[in-house]
């Protein structure tokens, strides 16, 4: 499969490259400013997320296109960070998009979302808000566009592949998942497709 991956050099994006790699897929690692420090074994390419006209020509020669842009966690690039989600939704036509997206709008209880939650972590606020921003314009989306985004566990950092994860939908479900099985999740969504114009969760 031929996958344009935005953002492929952070923690998550670098690891969903490795694992798509790793099962023989293309991945195209597609940057503002191309550099040797693309995952290895993927194709470095120039592309702007928030050019209209450069994505659905990008979109055009892949089969899946794979958001792992993230805003800043002050929210300094909020809207940079959204006109890009927009651009790509707008612009990638009838392939897939599959986002990187965050935790904070994941219930904790009926009609109460992470992000509002008392011990919530105030340094985490913003950019918890802006990834919602994103979940919300890709709702809007609804059918029109061939969409999926996925939520990690609150709690997500560096550590094993153990190639073992749950999935649920807008509720938090669990503690924890590392980077390396949270990008396990997001390449089997790419092979096969679990949700479409919708959300999915991953946690051990």
């Amino acid at each position: 499969m031929r996958i344009a991956l935005y953002g492929a050099t952070g923690m998550i994006g670098s690891r969903v490259a490795l694992e798509a790699v790793s099962r023989d897929h293309r991945v195209t690692a597609i940057s503002r400013t191309p550099s040797a420090g693309v995952p290895h074994g993927t194709f470095a390419r120039r592309g702007d997320a928030g050019d209209p006209d450069d994505v659905a020509r990008i979109a055009a020669e892949h089969d899946v296109v794979v958001s792992a842009i993230g805003p800043s966690r002050t929210g300094v690039r909020h809207q940079v960070f959204l006109h890009a989600i927009a651009t790509l939704a707008e612009n990638v036509g009838s392939r897939r998009l599959v986002v990187v997206g965050g935790s904070g709008s994941l219930e904790i209880a009926p009609g109460l979302r992470l992000v509002d939650a008392p011990r919530f972590p105030e340094a985490a606020r913003a950019e918890a808000l802006t990834q919602i921003a994103a979940f919300e314009l890709l709702e809007d989306k609804g059918a029109l566009l061939d969409w999926v985004y996925v939520s990690p566990a609150p709690f997500m950092a560096p550590g094993e592949r153990t190639g073992h994860y749950r999935v649920g939908v807008n509720t938090v479900f669990g503690e924890t998942i590392s980077a390396e099985d949270y990008a396990v999740a997001i390449v089997d969504e790419i092979e096969r497709p679990r949700a479409r114009h919708d959300r999915i969760a991953v946690a051990y």
